[in-house]
């Protein structure tokens, strides 16, 4: 039995042997999909054109690990996050910051790794946070004992003349398995508590659940596959203490089936949408909300870069004008691809002192970013 919260209620429910897919009307549904297609294509090849893509990543990155902690119910401020993913923190990182950098970190590895990735057991895997492992090993529950009466089962050496043969071919064994789990490649078993875990589900059969809903979806338009792999998430409840996860999957799909070659910010999207999932609506009605929801995303993600854009033009006539070896195009850079900047922080990624980052900010006048605090001891600027 598993309990999963919705909408801020608590519906007890069973995880399921099996997922069927919705029979989505397509005749009413074309030209939406069509629609919203075409709104990701515009928007992907617009990034792409600015050249603004890798500092605009960079920012959703940030902003999207905030805005999933919120969906979760707790808040955790964009500049800690900011200083902690620098190693800048002003102070001890509180359990919500180390989640918002955990989500943050999925987002980065999710997006470095190739297309399909994500979207296979050792992307579960690793985006979950227990390092790749490969798809047998993770099923494995229990180990077989081999039969006494086959040979092939036991090791040349068991039977050998010298007794200290099979010791030694034991400890190399031990010390192979050593490497493996020192080197991430092996995780290490981790005892789950049962007043924070549910002892009768079973995560490795709702991932091949969920795995198989997307190999079946794959020949399906890319919006409506991962609207319908988005709801089995939920349906299945995966992962629950990674509430977050869900959405980055749905736009690893968008991704994966090469709609954009980025990871649209599905949880400002979802955020800002009206649709909350209860679990009694029907297909059609799924669907829509998951449209809604991106073109939530796309509307927040055009504003970012038409921001970007702007203060990247504002900031250009000034850098338009400096010395070959000055650092204030970095200092540029830096404010676009960062959603906050403090001295301290500018100081440390640059390699200058405190003071060239004051003198360059002066130097940048009007077109300085908005200052963001309005304090004397902590300063800090960003493109809002």
């Amino acid at each position: 039995m598993a309990f999963e919260n919705r909408g801020g209620y608590y519906e007890e429910r069973l995880i399921p042997r099996s997922y069927d897919l919705p029979e989505l009307p397509w005749a009413a549904i074309s030209g939406r999909l069509e629609t919203i297609t075409i709104s990701v294509l515009r928007f992907d090849a617009r990034l792409e054109a600015s050249g603004l893509d890798a500092g605009w990543q960079s920012r959703c990155d940030m902003t999207e690990a905030v805005r999933a902690l919120i969906l979760d119910g707790h808040l955790v401020d964009v500049g800690d996050l900011v200083l902690h993913d620098a190693g800048m923190d002003v102070r001890h990182p509180t359990h919500e910051l180390t989640r918002a950098a955990a989500a943050l970190r999925t987002r980065r590895t999710a997006l470095a790794r190739k297309a399909p990735w994500p979207l296979s057991i050792d992307g579960l895997a690793a985006l979950r946070g227990i390092g790749p492992v490969k798809a047998d090993a993770a099923r494995l529950r229990t180990k077989a004992r081999p039969d006494p009466d086959d040979d092939a089962a036991y090791p040349p050496y068991a039977n050998d003349a010298d007794p200290w043969a099979a010791h030694l071919a034991e400890i190399d064994a031990l010390l192979d398995r050593t490497d493996k789990v020192l080197a991430g490649e092996t995780p290490l078993p981790k005892s789950r508590s049962h007043l924070v875990y549910d002892p009768d589900q079973d995560e490795a059969e709702a991932e091949d659940l969920w795995l198989d809903v997307v190999k079946r979806t794959s020949h399906w338009p890319a919006v409506a596959a991962a609207a319908v792999a988005w709801n089995a998430w939920l349906d299945l409840n995966l992962y629950t203490r990674l509430p977050w996860l869900g959405l980055i999957m749905a736009a690893s799909i968008l991704r994966a089936r090469g709609l954009t070659s980025h990871l649209l910010p599905l949880a400002a999207g979802f955020k800002q949408s009206k649709f909350r999932p209860q679990g009694r609506e029907g297909a059609k009605e799924k669907l829509e909300g998951f449209c809604q929801v991106l073109e939530e995303a796309l509307v927040i993600a055009t504003k970012d870069l038409d921001r970007l854009i702007l203060a990247r033009e504002l900031m250009a006539r000034v850098t338009a004008k400096t010395r070959s070896n000055s650092k204030l195009p970095q200092l540029v850079e830096l404010f676009l691809s960062r959603p906050l900047v403090t001295v301290p922080l500018g100081a440390k990624l640059l390699n200058v002192t405190p003071k060239a980052i004051d003198l360059m900010l002066a130097q940048l006048g009007g077109a300085l970013p908005r200052e963001l605090t309005g304090r004397t001891r902590y300063r800090a600027w960003g493109i809002v």
